[in-house]
């Protein structure tokens, strides 16, 4: 039996913007887009051009490979036309493969909002799509507050649909915008839509404020939707989004779904989910939850008892799913087996094959949970992790040592008058028994710190001519002014590269040059540099 394809479409950049708290730059946005790419969504939102520099700059190139650029913004204004409408032209320059309009789809918000009549709404929506198909752009229209609007008006919110999808849009999109809406109402609804709009052209856009986003996009495909738009870890204005990391593996995973639709979603992708989801937590600068279905660090924990037992014998028994499908691990507390289990999938990911009774993999994942209960995290910083499992393994040379580091901070009046602060470091490393120091400046301590570093490597320094600093993260780890500080920083090299290492200690500055340490030593490893 042919399966019916199910389309995901990743909204994390533009409506995950909207989450209180999140500000993407525009490496972040480039990271994250990257990311979505390799999980292997169909369609990923980057944002509003023409709204913000960092958007506009988002979308002055391509981002992704795989799945569709997205690019979003409103259907033209009321009493313009298309070319005399900077927002929709805006979208029409950008190099996007496809264009998601939002329109207003409940006649109340088109009178309050909009102050335009109805058909001129209609009109928007007719001109915004054919534009974008005369463009070669994929069209799709989001009809906001659609649900409420069928509630008030159903022959005008479906008459919003109806328009959009005669006018050339490959997807119509019903949003729940107020995200009040009930699974039941959603699959009545979603039905009623496809006697008017065939189910392969209707998308959902659910979300969260009764925590039943995920399930009213469930609702939505069993009733004949066909597209599921949804962010990472379900960010999103207010209570969120429909979370993509629950989707996805119910999708895949649950007989339900699986025998009747199929998604873009390969196993491979579906074992970095659990990555990807803690790695984006990271960017974001947050803890991740680790009760969170599927992919939290507690979603395949048991304790000691009857449950951990029986798991002991035969994890079904207290598991849905096998946890590494989605990249999880089983933590059976009364035993460091699963720890040894996981850590060997982790050596054999990274490229690194040792025997299981290798007895310096004990010593190993000792070193790995006394640094976890210390405050690393290496989820997000796979160069620290390699590097710390190539020390115990013994197959990291010795490239330099660091003598000493030294920073201050100096506030001065420059040249013109203006009050600056400006930072000095000063670094001693020892190669090949050379001692070797640098001095650099730099607008903060960590800049100063890294210039310094990178400043005289040595015989090394053709090596790592094209490494740089992209990102830098902070998080206290506990409260006070002596709290424990964990700092992640990001590097990319010529290549396209890009990597991420850790440092912790109750000192910023500390914790930032381990890191930065890691991420030059990391460059070299990867290199194959042969220490002198």
């Amino acid at each position: 039996m042919t399966k019916d394809r199910l389309y995901l479409f990743d909204t994390t950049l533009r409506d995950g913007a909207q989450t209180n708290g999140i500000d993407f730059s525009l490496e972040d946005k480039i990271a994250i887009a990257r990311m979505l790419d390799e999980l292997g969504v169909d369609y990923v939102e980057g944002g509003y051009p023409g709204a913000n520099p960092t958007d506009t700059e988002f979308f002055s190139k391509k981002r992704v490979e795989k799945a569709k650029f997205t690019a979003f913004g409103m259907t033209k204004r009321a009493g313009r036309s298309v070319a005399n409408d900077p927002g929709v032209q805006e979208l029409l320059r950008s190099q996007s493969d496809a264009i998601c309009y939002v329109a207003k789809s409940w006649d109340f918000q088109v009178r309050v909002a909009l102050g335009c009549t109805n058909e001129e709404n209609l009109e928007g929506i007719k001109e915004s799509v054919e534009a974008a198909v005369a463009a070669g752009k994929e069209a799709m229209v989001d009809c906001e507050h659609f649900f409420d609007g069928y509630k008030g008006n159903r022959d005008y919110a479906l008459a919003c649909a109806r328009t959009a999808y005669e006018s050339g849009a490959r997807w119509v999109v019903l949003c729940d915008t107020n995200g009040g809406t009930q699974p039941d109402e959603v699959y009545d609804i979603v039905t009623d839509v496809t006697s008017v709009i065939p189910g392969a052209h209707v998308g959902i856009h659910a979300h969260n404020d009764t925590e039943q986003a995920v399930a009213n996009s469930l609702a939505a495909v069993r009733a004949g939707a066909r597209q599921i738009q949804g962010t990472l870890n379900g960010i999103g204005e207010r209570c969120g989004n429909a979370n993509m990391v629950s989707l996805i593996p119910t999708l895949k995973l649950k007989p339900a779904y699986a025998g009747q639709f199929e998604i873009g979603i390969a196993e491979d992708g579906l074992k970095k989910l659990t990555s990807v989801s803690r790695a984006f937590d990271e960017l974001l600068n947050r803890a991740p939850d680790r009760h969170a279905p599927y992919v939290g660090e507690a979603a395949f924990a048991t304790k000691a008892g009857i449950h951990a037992s029986a798991i002991l014998k035969d994890p079904s028994t207290y598991e849905h799913v096998a946890p590494e499908t989605v990249g999880n691990r089983r933590r059976v507390l009364v035993s460091d087996q699963a720890g040894k289990s996981n850590l060997l999938g982790e050596l054999e990911r990274i490229g690194l094959e040792v025997d299981k009774a290798d007895p310096r993999l004990d010593h190993l994942l000792r070193a790995v949970k006394e640094a976890e209960t210390e405050g690393f995290s290496y989820e997000a910083a796979d160069a620290s992790f390699e590097l710390l499992a190539r020390r115990h393994l013994g197959t990291v040379p010795k490239f330099f040592d660091v003598d000493s580091f030294r920073v201050q901070a100096e506030r001065r009046y420059n040249a013109r008058g203006e009050l600056i602060t400006m930072s000095e470091a000063v670094v001693k490393i020892s190669v090949g028994g050379e001692l070797l120091m640098s001095v650099a400046e730099g607008n903060g301590p960590v800049n100063a710190l890294d210039s310094a570093l990178r400043k005289d490597l040595g015989v090394y320094q053709s090596h790592i001519d094209d490494l740089e600093l992209v990102d830098y993260k902070v998080r206290i780890l506990n409260g006070g002014t002596g709290a424990v500080t964990r700092v992640l920083i990001e590097s990319r090299d010529s290549e396209r590269n890009r990597w991420f290492t850790i440092g912790v200690s109750s000192n910023i500055i500390d914790a930032s040059f381990q890191a930065l340490i890691d991420s030059v030593t990391y460059k070299l490893v990867r290199a194959g540099v042969k220490a002198v």
